[in-house]
Formats: structure tokens, sequence, C-alpha cells
């Protein structure tokens, strides 16, 4: 009769035992269990490098994670994504991707190794920023339409710089091109740091730039803002007219920034990771340090971010191939 109530009463005492050393294991495994890299396909000083460190900033103040950006620039950022798409996708490897790489890229490179669709995950929105076009304060160009003028009196004598071919920046100015039909020569740099220096040493005559990494000049009074692109003013830049406003009816081209991971990393991961970032957005002093930066903070459920990804993907064909453009 004993050994028949010690038997229950083992077990009984087992159960809790074992659902304990689970939840232990649990615990000693939870995500994240050592540091996570963030790639940035850009150098140091641009916008998206800008708005990574923020990030990256504010997720080991807040949670006390190790996110550590990594700078894997070149080749319009195509590089840096390409990398990321080869990690192993257990969320130790994300990535701050933006309009540029994720989606015009592909339309423009023959033969890129990754397809943004399929090969990644999209996590987080992050923010959105109009891009603005800029000129030397001491520049000749007072406004957007002396900068038209003086490309239709002697076309392909006014220059503008670029963080790189096949950038959304790189196309918003061919674009204008094509909307005031003039003709602008596109200088071409690897990242924003490089374009800026020689717009403010007055060797190109603009700059197409997102507003993030042309804010800190405009605020110096180095730089004067010409236009912005997107089919609103920015809340960085309200005195600045859109192109639109400016006579070109239409005229909209934004761009975007947000995490992404290798295909096939956890759901449980992801949903960790989108909840952290959309915290961080929610708060007033993340709001403020972004649209401090030019941007405009927007959060989105991963499930958002993708089809906003698949959305512009494809529209960006149709644009890239209008456009005529491609990079060997």
């Amino acid at each position: 009769m004993i050994r028949k109530l010690i038997r229950p009463l083992a077990i009984a005492l087992a159960i809790p035992m074992a659902f304990a050393g689970i939840a232990a294991h649990a615990q000693s495994t939870a995500y994240p269990a050592k540091p996570i890299r963030m790639v940035v396909p850009f150098p140091p000083g641009g916008g998206t490098d800008i708005l990574a460190r923020l990030v990256a900033q504010k997720l080991t103040e807040a949670k006390h994670w190790t996110v550590v950006p990594d700078n894997r620039a070149g080749a319009g950022g195509t590089i840096g994504i390409a990398e990321a798409a080869r990690a192993t996708p257990t969320g130790y490897d994300i990535v701050m991707g933006q309009k540029d790489n994720m989606v015009v890229a592909p339309w423009l490179y023959k033969n890129l190794s990754y397809n943004p669709v399929k090969d990644f995950t999209a996590v987080a929105h992050v923010a959105y920023t109009p891009v603005v076009i800029v000129t030397q304060a001491n520049s000749k160009f007072k406004t957007l339409d002396d900068v038209v003028k003086a490309a239709r009196a002697a076309p392909d004598t006014v220059t503008y710089g670029s963080p790189g071919n096949g950038t959304t920046i790189h196309l918003a100015g061919e674009i204008f091109n094509g909307a005031a039909k003039i003709k602008m020569r596109h200088v071409p740099y690897k990242g924003s740091n490089a374009a800026m220096m020689d717009v403010l040493a007055g060797n190109v005559d603009l700059m197409v730039s997102s507003v993030p990494s042309a804010m800190a000049q405009i605020k110096a009074g180095k730089l004067r803002p010409l236009a912005v692109t997107s089919a609103k003013r920015s809340t960085s830049l309200p005195e600045t007219p859109t192109v639109a406003e400016l006579g070109y009816k239409d005229f909209d081209v934004s761009t975007w920034y947000g995490l992404f991971v290798p295909a096939g990393t956890p759901k449980d991961v992801v949903a960790t990771l989108n909840a952290e970032v959309n915290k961080l957005l929610a708060t007033p002093e993340m709001k403020a340090a972004i649209i401090a930066q030019g941007a405009e903070p927007q959060s989105m459920t991963p499930e958002q971010f993708g089809a906003l990804l698949k959305t512009d993907y494809e529209k960006w064909k149709g644009i890239v191939q209008a456009s005529g453009a491609t990079i060997e």
C-alpha cells in the first residue's frame, strides 16, 4: 500500500522539477544569448549608418543587448546586403537595408547574388525620408529654377553627386532630368560622405542626398536645400519646397530604412526583434532623435513591412526599366 502511494507522489514531485528544468534551459538559451551583428551596407557617416547606429545604441541601452554595427560598404550597398543574405539564419546577423539595395538594385545589376524577396525576411521598418537636392551655401544656385535654367543653357555641365550608381538617390536625379527635360551630369561616389565633401568644396554643383545624410551640414549653414523630392514637405525641413510644388506635378521619390534577417530565421526571433524596435520607435526620445536626423519614424509589423518590400520591388522594376539605367 505504501509503495502504491509513494510512486504517484514521486511522479507528482518529478513533473514540476522537469518543467523547472525545461524553463531553466529556455531561460539560458533565450534570444539573444550572444552579441548581434548589424550589417550596415554603407560607409560610416551616411544616412543608413546614422540610423543603424541609433537603433543599435538604443537597443543596447534599453534591453542591455549587445548590438554591434558592422560597415560593409560598396556597390551601392549591395555588397553588405549580399553578405547578410549568406549569413546563418539564427537572428544574430541582421542588416539595415533600404529601398536602394532592396528594391532598386535588383533591377539595375545584372548579376546580383541575392533576391530580396526570396532571400530575406522583413523584420522592422524604422523610418522613411525624402531625398533632398542641396548645393553649397555660397553656390550661384539659389533656387531649383536656377539649376534648370543653367542646365538648359549648357546641357551636361551642371553636375550632381550621389552616394553611388543605382541608388534611389541617383535615380531621383535621373527622374528629375526627365521631368525637367534637362541633362545634368551624374557623379557617383562610394557613399554619402565622399559626395558631401566634394559638394562642400565646390567640386560638384549639387548633391542629391537622403535628408539624414545632409542634415548636419544644412543645420550648420554649409549647405542650401533647394527642394525635397517627396510628395509632401519634410518635417525636418518645413521651409524647403517639394519638387512637385515647383511645377513638376506628381513628382514623388522617397526612401525607407528597415531591418532584415536571412530567410529561414525563426519566427519567434523575428517577432522579438520587431517588438523591441517598435517599442523604441514609440518613445519620444527615439522619435525626436530620428526626426533630428531628417527622417520620419514609422513602425510596422513584419507582415506589413514585407508587403511594402514586395510592392516597391515590383513598382521600381518599371521605373528602372523606363530610365534605361543598368550596372554591370
